[in-house]
């Protein structure tokens, strides 16, 4: 395929869900040599758009064209057959498979005759993909679970090069990847680049777009608004071409003024758990404590401990004066918990947004502790949404048909709702868009001033250095720094103790 040439042709396409419309008339062009940005607010039909060009949806109408040719793929097996691979947001693995077997997920007969599956053949060829991911240590024959976020999302993108793509789509993957594995996908898409091969990139990052894309396709409310060529890069106009307004420029808070701390209502006391070697720290009323560091670092972990998921073989949590026993007993005080893995660990892809939002709030909808009014219910999930400006076609929808920011505003109505005083907010606004992302930190600050605990966990300096009252930073299991909030303080004097 030679530089330039049209690849994969999206024309007039529209996609109903329902009675909700995902996309109206979209039409684009991906070209071979290209680096594509797609981006929009969430909801805008980002997503929708690659899970039609990979056989995930049918489209309602309109066509698809690959080489010239009319394509009409009617599974990711079939998108794959035609040299089209995705990386999705989410973990796209099943935790009882080996890491093999996750690869060549729906290609076993390829290693095998009359139903038999040769295992050592498959094997070989897993670690040979993996190889050329930088993944060269990594046991094939052991379960998938037992691999962290990351390098599961790594062992996905050997998965999607092993079929040579000639169109690679990634869909928000960076956001869930440390810079190391960020690196890894930046220098994967400039080879397909030079190699005459096309990359659609899905990402809320816009000076990640800015930086690696050759021109930006964007979307709002399920239309095509422009395509922006790389030499008309500007970000304030790429904002205002999403949202349809002026973005304030101001995204975290500004205030810098030091008040007395309030008393402590977590108390961590010399803990050792997993990765994590005799780590002290307190969490005040009303206070914004930042953990930082590195993939890897611990404090992904301490996370898991504050929530009680995560077992101590050393120390203790106090929690207003309770010694944590689990997360049951961490949900009775009151912690709510959302994790980095949200489709996994926080939401019920297959329920409702009423299911999902009422599930942690049974104990306070419940009538003489035996049942739950169906209009209780109903209620409690309407308040949830409007206060949230959750985005569906009603509450009854489920949320594995969500856009990822209104996922993540799910997360954190459970936590609202059942009245939780103290959060932990793992990768709070990963996968989110500007826009949700103004609301979740205008809400945070909200919930500070109220008198809420709150713990934010990121690998974003700019967020932590925005958000936070303290910052507490994490390297081989251990705290190795504290800042204070303060209006010079900058990720320069904080990336040090990181590395």
């Amino acid at each position: 395929m030679k530089n330039n040439t049209v690849l994969l042709e999206v024309k007039d396409i529209v996609k109903k869900f329902g009675e909700v419309t995902a996309l109206n008339q979209v039409s684009l062009e991906i070209r071979g040599g290209e680096i594509h940005g797609l981006i929009g607010e969430n909801g805008s039909g980002k997503s929708t758009v690659s899970s039609v060009i990979c056989g995930i949806h049918q489209a309602t109408s309109g066509e698809l064209y690959l080489k010239g040719k009319l394509y009409n793929p009617k599974s990711p097996l079939d998108a794959r057959e035609n040299h089209i691979s995705m990386i999705v947001q989410e973990t796209d693995t099943i935790d009882l498979l080996s890491i093999a077997e996750n690869v060549f997920l729906g290609q076993e007969q390829s290693f095998g005759k009359a139903g038999f599956v040769n295992l050592g053949l498959m094997q070989k060829e897993a670690r040979e993909a993996l190889k050329r991911v930088g993944l060269d240590t990594v046991d094939v024959t052991a379960p998938i679970a037992s691999l962290n976020f990351e390098t599961r999302k790594i062992v996905e993108i050997a998965k999607a090069l092993y079929y040579q793509p000639e169109l690679l789509i990634i869909d928000e993957t960076t956001t869930a990847l440390s810079q190391d594995g960020r690196e890894k996908i930046y220098e994967i898409m400039k080879k397909m680049k030079e190699e005459g091969r096309a990359v659609l990139f899905i990402s809320h990052d816009l000076p990640e777009l800015v930086a690696t894309c050759d021109c930006l396709t964007v979307l709002r409310d399920g239309k095509l608004i422009e395509t922006i060529k790389k030499e008309q890069f500007d970000e304030s106009y790429i904002k205002k071409s999403m949202v349809g307004r002026t973005l304030a420029e101001q995204l975290y808070r500004t205030d810098y003024e030091t008040t007395p701390p309030k008393p402590a209502v977590v108390q961590v006391k010399e803990v050792s758990a997993d990765m994590l070697r005799e780590v002290s720290l307190d969490l005040h009323e009303g206070e914004i404590l930042g953990l930082g560091g590195l993939s890897g670092s611990g404090m992904h972990e301490m996370g898991q401990v504050l929530a009680g998921l995560k077992k101590v073989r050393k120390g203790n949590v106090v929690v207003f004066g309770e010694r944590l026993k689990d997360n049951y007993h961490a949900a009775k005080l009151k912690v709510g918990y959302i994790s980095k893995n949200r489709d996994a660990e926080t939401l019920i892809l297959s329920e409702s947004i009423q299911d999902n939002l009422t599930i942690s709030a049974w104990d306070m909808l419940r009538r003489f502790k035996l049942f739950i009014l169906p209009g209780e219910e109903k209620k409690f999930a309407l308040e949830q949404i409007k206060l949230l400006n959750i985005k569906s076609s009603s509450r009854k929808q489920t949320v594995r048909e969500l856009s990822g920011g209104n996922k993540q505003k799910v997360s954190f109505g459970k936590l609202i709702g059942n009245k939780s005083k103290v959060l932990i907010l793992d990768s709070p606004t990963r996968g989110v868009d500007i826009g949700v992302k103004t609301t979740m930190y205008q809400l945070i600050y909200d919930l500070k001033q109220q008198g809420f605990a709150i713990v934010i966990i990121s690998e974003e300096l700019p967020e932590l250095i925005g958000m936070s009252d303290r910052i507490l930073i994490f390297k081989d299991g251990r705290i190795r720094a504290e800042f204070m909030r303060s209006e010079t303080l900058s990720d320069t004097d904080i990336i040090d103790f990181m590395i």
